[in-house]
């Protein structure tokens, strides 16, 4: 099969090569499957340059995140050939075939193409677990989403939306505040051109939001500190922008703020069945229309790193996926 391979650790324009390698082997209690399309995020960045919090063995195949059909089950394994699934593997995905344990495999969402459907588990589960179990958004609520144009930030408004809350949304540029409100933003708000604590203030005639969905870091958050209404919840979920930010715990004693995280991973040890209902839950949305994952642009596997050069440059609205299969 034909895999995207790192030997070294580094940018990915200079250590990825396509290369010929040998189909891998459903382990016992798993199975392999033909991947259809892979999503990229921001992590394989770091995997690929050896930031990652885990270290795949070297040489690996990058990507975390894919969509396809079983074409090999192990022993003991509860899938059989030919089921279509989606999954969050460790490593593996940009290639033809993967192999994964049973319990990163779920089923593929009825009713989304192979590039939403590989783009489908990370954001959404991120943004359904985090407002719904961490944040205990209401509906009626106010959520101020960070960097509300990428994969997980659109996941995040409609989500907000479907559970009955009010959603305003952090983008910068024309083409980003579009896509925020495309996706149910009630106000989008541009972070190139306007201030963000008297834009929010303004919004909520000064009462401020319930919940900020974070996954940006850095002075984004130190300025969303702010506008936190009493008994908000700032939910932390990355730091996109490459800076841990410091939390004024003066305002988190104030306003009785909670400030929760959220290692979404971390659920496939530590409570699958977290992730499993989770799972039904959103299937059960895009049934009914109320998310779809947004995937802007789509790469064949031997362009990955072109992908991944707009994925780095931050140019990326919704997701970027890779095709695969034919």
């Amino acid at each position: 099969m034909r895999a995207w391979q790192v030997h070294r650790y580094g940018p990915y324009r200079e250590v990825l090569e396509l290369e010929d390698v040998a189909d891998p082997v459903a382990p016992d209690g798993g199975a392999v499957i033909d991947v259809a399309a892979a999503s990229l995020n921001f992590p394989d960045l770091l995997a690929i340059a050896g930031h990652y919090q885990v270290r795949a063995p070297l040489p690996f195949a990058p990507g975390f995140e894919a969509a396809g059909v079983v074409c090999a089950v192990g022993a003991g394994s509860r899938h059989k050939i030919g089921d279509r699934v989606v999954t969050f593997a460790s490593w593996g995905a940009f290639a033809e075939k993967l192999a994964a344990p049973d319990d990163a495999l779920l089923p593929w969402p009825d009713g989304l193409t192979a590039e939403e459907a590989a783009s489908f588990l990370v954001t959404y589960q991120t943004g359904y677990v985090g407002l719904v179990r961490r944040a205990q958004l209401r509906a009626g609520e106010t959520v101020l989403v960070l960097g509300a144009a990428g994969g997980t930030g659109l996941a995040a408004i409609q989500l907000a939306k479907a559970l009955g809350a009010r959603v305003l949304a952090v983008a910068g540029g024309a083409a980003k505040q579009a896509a925020c409100r495309a996706a149910g933003a009630d106000l989008a708000i541009d972070h190139q051109t306007e201030e963000l604590v008297a834009a929010v203030t303004a919004a909520t005639d000064g009462r401020g939001v319930d919940v900020v969905y974070d996954p940006v870091g850095g002075d984004a958050t130190e300025r969303a500190q702010k506008v936190l209404a009493w008994e908000g919840r700032l939910l932390v979920i990355g730091f996109a922008s490459g800076t841990i930010p410091a939390v004024k715990l003066n305002r988190v004693l104030l306003k009785n703020i909670a400030v929760v995280g959220l290692h979404w991973g971390a659920y496939f040890g530590h409570d699958r069945g977290v992730i499993v209902d989770a799972h039904r839950d959103l299937c059960a949305l895009v049934a009914r229309g109320a998310i779809r994952p947004v995937v802007s642009r789509t790469v064949p596997l031997a362009d990955l790193p072109t992908g991944l050069d707009a994925l780095a440059a931050r140019q990326v609205i919704g997701n970027v996926a890779v095709r695969i299969a034919p």
